[in-house]
């Protein structure tokens, strides 16, 4: 079987969504996307359930408003989208919470959790923050900015390591992605500094086509 897999494009599988009964293209959309989500309500404060109530609200949203949705090629349309509809639903968890319900997450991400939620309430009374107060969206785009480019990683090296050879992937893993000096590659692989960098080079230029591919996918690349 070929290595290289037919990727359909954002347009293609977003004009499929439109049919709520499309059960083959929604499995896609979770598949692509879900890891995403999680990373983001998760880096956002939520708990493993608030997440994964985040997500599965933010996919029944995503279902109900596609049909009125129109794609634009060239601009940030989708991301922009999807990332304020999550938004709305990590708030959404932030607000059910009781106050004896404390989730198990660390003080910097209750803050900013909490920060959501005020910002929310502050836009909902259209009450406007001093110009010198920190944004809590700003900290959110970039919550979503670097879970985007960790889950389009992600994505590009589960393709690469089902194409280059296992040996290589391993040392290109350990060096490159974990960021192991070549010593103590050389040491855990077993292997010659050559072949260290030959894996080096030969894995990434794959590394290079698969996250041009997956952007084209996940639709990055309109921004």
């Amino acid at each position: 079987m070929s290595t290289e897999e037919p990727l359909p494009t954002r347009a293609s599988l977003l004009d499929r969504l439109r049919d709520a009964d499309d059960s083959g293209s929604w499995e896609e959309f979770h598949r692509t996307y879900r890891g995403l989500l999680v990373g983001v309500a998760r880096r956002a404060g939520l708990n493993e359930h608030e997440a994964e109530e985040a997500v599965q609200d933010t996919l029944i949203a995503v279902a109900k408003k596609m049909p009125e949705f129109r794609y634009e090629p060239g601009k940030d349309s989708f991301k922009g989208w999807l990332l304020q509809i999550v938004r709305w639903k990590i708030v959404d968890q932030v607000r059910r919470r009781t106050p004896s319900a404390g989730p198990d997450k660390s003080e910097e991400e209750s803050s900013a959790a909490g920060r959501l939620a005020l910002r929310s309430d502050l836009e909902l009374n259209s009450v406007v923050l001093p110009a010198q107060a920190k944004d809590p969206r700003q900290d959110f785009e970039a919550i979503w900015d670097a879970e985007w480019e960790r889950h389009l990683l992600m994505q590009a090296l589960a393709r690469v390591k089902r194409q280059a050879k296992p040996e290589q992937y391993a040392i290109y893993h350990l060096h490159v992605i974990e960021q192991r000096p070549v010593a103590e590659v050389r040491r855990t692989l077993g292997v010659s500094a050559a072949a260290i960098y030959l894996a080096k080079h030969r894995v990434g230029a794959l590394v290079k086509k698969a996250w041009a591919q997956v952007e084209a996918l996940v639709e990055r690349g309109a921004g």
